[in-house]
């Protein structure tokens, strides 16, 4: 975008979801209702996990900072999406909109990343199981859960320091529900074609090689149970994995949908992103929790009664 005046920003205005005046009051309460019910399940993943000794496993050491960081992201995004629906809640500040930015793709790389230790983690329990325990050692969980949150660091305040070093002008609605790079930078005055290659590149090679590591995990995960003689034995191996395997879709499918299609203008675009920012923290909690008689076991312990039903 050429703009003829380069003054400073003070603020930015989210558009948020386009709907018709009657959807004013369902949309609120419906987003406000997804948030609640995210920090809540994600909450009871974390309680659980902490006070039942039998979910101190290095499995279930990276669900807690799964569910924290859904948590996390959730609570960037869809507070401001509720506020869009009142009067004036659009309005973010310049500071404001660079934070909500940066804490996004720095909570959502960190989550890209963890998926792939969390896959590694699954191959080295089903692969390696002799040795799973000398590997996967206190030291090692430690170090890989750093790792992800420090490469998320840095991969996000690369991308906020190359979106916000470019001038802006007076056109400050950003046509999306949150601060995102590819919404941001349509209000740039310049060219921006070194932002969107750094982001392209960036985010692809950080996407596809996370996701090949997982593919790879998943072939000798897969080769390993084919090989295992009994039934029951396959399907518990099956089990472990089913709920990773679902999450990692619930990621890398909206991810390559927005951020790999530099320039987009698609409504489907919004829908998408209310999805990976609203609707996957949610699912997730729910998808581990019922694909797992452990962590069943323990909110049923937590909760002092059986309110999640029997495993089948």
């Amino acid at each position: 975008m050429e703009c003829g005046n380069h003054s400073q920003l003070t603020h930015f205005v989210l558009v948020g979801l386009p709907y018709p005046p009657q959807l004013l009051v369902p949309l609120f309460l419906f987003f406000l209702l997804v948030y609640l019910l995210t920090l809540c399940g994600n909450l009871l993943i974390l309680l659980a996990v902490v006070w039942d000794r039998r979910l101190h496993k290095p499995m279930y050491w990276f669900l807690c900072h799964l569910s924290f960081l859904d948590m996390a992201v959730s609570s960037v995004v869809v507070p401001k999406v509720v506020a869009t629906f009142l009067p004036g809640g659009g309005d973010v500040s310049f500071q404001g909109c660079a934070a909500q930015l940066f804490f996004f793709h720095f909570l959502g790389c960190t989550e890209c990343f963890l998926y792939t230790v969390m896959a590694y983690d699954r191959f080295l329990a089903i692969c390696k199981p002799l040795r799973y325990g000398v590997i996967m050692n206190r030291t090692a969980c430690l170090c890989l859960a750093a790792g992800t949150w420090l490469g998320g660091a840095l991969h996000s305040l690369l991308e906020t320091t190359l979106t916000f070093r470019l001038p802006y002008g007076q056109d400050n609605r950003v046509g999306y529900i949150f601060c995102d790079i590819p919404a941001v930078l349509k209000l740039a005055c310049g060219d921006t074609a070194l932002n969107e290659m750094v982001t392209l590149v960036d985010v692809g090679f950080v996407a596809m090689t996370c996701f090949l590591l997982i593919l790879m995990s998943y072939v000798y995960i897969v080769s390993t149970i084919l090989r295992i003689r009994s039934a029951e034995g396959r399907r518990r191996a099956f089990s472990t994995c089913a709920a990773h395997v679902i999450v990692v879709v619930t990621y890398y499918v909206p991810l390559v949908f927005i951020y790999l299609r530099p320039g987009s203008q698609h409504p489907v675009d919004k829908v998408v992103a209310v999805f990976y920012t609203t609707v996957t923290p949610l699912l997730n909690p729910l998808i581990y929790t019922l694909r797992n008689k452990e962590m069943k076991n323990a909110l049923m312990k937590l909760g002092g009664r059986r309110w999640l039903g029997s495993e089948p």
